[in-house]
């Protein structure tokens, strides 16, 4: 080619990227300076996941939020309304439903009023109301904090699900654990920071957004870890690859990575380093982690686990006490089919005693042994779904209930939650809250500043906008919840 043509096919990008003297090297001086690339002449890159300061003293520093995918029924499960039992069949006051909007009630379903077929008493020295599908739960209560007037925006299952994990139902935002582990990094250096454990017949409506990291970079996105095979798909090395061919390629991908994340300023290509030193160093602690066999058979009965290698809510809240035990940051369980409208598959008669049978036990287990092993303290749990039931029945082919915004129930241990508080309370249907509402926003801000952070200052800006989890809309800590 014409020394000439050459000359002129250059770029203004490429002459200042490519240049060794004047502005190039000093811009690249800079950005290696800035990522920590360059130190007495060798290269390092500082772990994005590395532990960060909190905005002020925590009570908390991991978060296990056990997620019942499809909105389980509090009138059924901890209300105890004996007025719905009282007009049972009756149409509830138009005083209650009037502009109100409902996933399918005004177009082929009835309004009336459903009592509870199962039975409630008081439990604990709180006397907290749970029913009888719940006979563990029960055995907890003075451990928890039960809040029966949580909120939210969106009655559809994959909106509601991404307001109740993101803070909004629009696509692209950070999820709740993509936002904490930003915000303090992680203690653990051989799994990722964000761990999800699937429990149930499918996949939470919504998919993986739910436990994305939106505008954040891709290195704080939960990780979905498999109950059968390789953790991770592929994680495994063939074996026609040595563990020197495979340390000597890892090397190699990333001197490349490195040398064009100079290059670039790519924050990508930082996830992506971190992503295969992390990949290389769970081939060993993946599979230490997943098999609970060296587990004693009292922690199993503890649990309910018949067989160390089930695919089971139950194993995946065991996994959850080893992934904090082991510094993971926050670990999210969705366990799914809580969707109970009436019908073939989900319904209040069968299937809704059938799904409690199987958290119940694993739950009250999950807190029970983190107590005993000394991590409640620093550990929050959440149990709920994206939002609750109606007092109105539906009856299908069998009975059920409609999704429900206007109030439902979450529960909070550990983590400095207040052991043995009932918060709020609803009116004689279980409607609307009449005392003590507390908005899904809200709960995000309580369980940030449990952790230590500011959900005000605890922001990323993107698109010209700073963004936050807790929305732009005043969010408050719920301070009756706290200590």
């Amino acid at each position: 080619m014409n020394p000439d043509h050459a000359l002129r096919e250059i770029t203004r990008r490429h002459f200042f990227s490519r240049c060794s003297m004047g502005v190039g090297s000093i811009a690249l001086a800079s950005l290696m300076a800035e990522r920590g690339l360059a130190e007495n002449g060798a290269v390092t890159m500082r772990n994005p996941l590395e532990p960060k300061k909190t905005h002020f003293p925590a009570k908390a520093k991991n978060v296990i939020f056990l997620f019942m995918a499809g909105g389980p029924s509090q009138l059924d499960l901890f209300e105890h309304k004996p007025q719905l039992a009282a007009l049972n069949g009756q149409p509830i006051p138009e005083s209650y439903t009037k502009g109100k909007r409902f996933a399918f009630m005004d177009s082929s379903h009835r309004t009336n009023l459903l009592g509870s077929r199962y039975k409630f008493a008081q439990r604990g020295k709180s006397g907290a109301w749970v029913s009888d599908l719940l006979p563990h739960t029960s055995g907890i209560v003075d451990e928890i904090s039960i809040v029966t007037t949580l909120k939210t925006d969106l009655f559809n299952h994959a909106p509601a699900k991404l307001f109740m994990n993101a803070g909004s139902g629009l696509f692209g935002r950070p999820s709740m654990g993509a936002w904490v582990t930003y915000g303090l990094g992680s203690e653990c250096k051989d799994l990722p920071a964000f761990v999800v454990l699937q429990s149930g017949p499918r996949g939470p409506r919504g998919g993986a957004v739910l436990w994305g990291s939106g505008v954040l970079p891709t290195t704080y996105q939960g990780v979905p870890l498999r109950n059968t095979g390789d953790p991770i798909v592929n994680l495994s090395t063939p074996q026609s690859i040595t563990a020197p061919q495979q340390r000597e390629l890892v090397d190699a991908v990333r001197e490349l990575n490195l040398k064009r994340l100079v290059e670039t300023g790519d924050g990508e290509i930082s996830t992506r380093i971190n992503a295969y030193e992390m990949a290389y160093r769970m081939q060993t602690s993946a599979p230490e982690l997943m098999d609970i066999s060296g587990e004693s058979q009292a922690t199993l009965d503890l649990y309910g686990i018949k067989d160390t290698r089930e695919t089971t809510f139950a194993r995946n809240c065991l996994l959850a006490r080893r992934l904090v035990e082991r510094g993971v940051r926050f670990v999210q369980l969705y366990d799914t089919n809580w969707d109970h409208h009436g019908g073939v598959t989900e319904n209040l008669e069968k299937h809704l005693p059938l799904k409690a049978a199987d958290i119940d036990r694993a739950s009250a287990a999950l807190v029970r042994d983190l107590k005993q092993s000394g991590l409640l303290d620093n550990t929050i749990v959440i149990w709920g779904g994206e939002f609750g039931r109606t007092p109105m029945g539906e009856v299908r082919e069998s009975t059920g209930r409609n999704h429900h915004i206007d109030a439902f129930t979450m529960w909070f241990a550990g983590g400095g939650f207040k052991p043995g508080t009932v918060y709020g309370q609803t009116d004689e249907f279980g409607f609307g809250a009449v005392e003590n509402s507390v908005h899904v926003h809200d709960m995000h801000a309580t369980v940030l500043h449990q952790l230590g952070l500011d959900h005000e200052r605890l922001t990323v800006r993107s698109q010209g906008l700073d963004f936050r989890l807790t929305g732009v809309s005043p969010a408050k800590v719920v301070k009756g919840l706290v200590v």
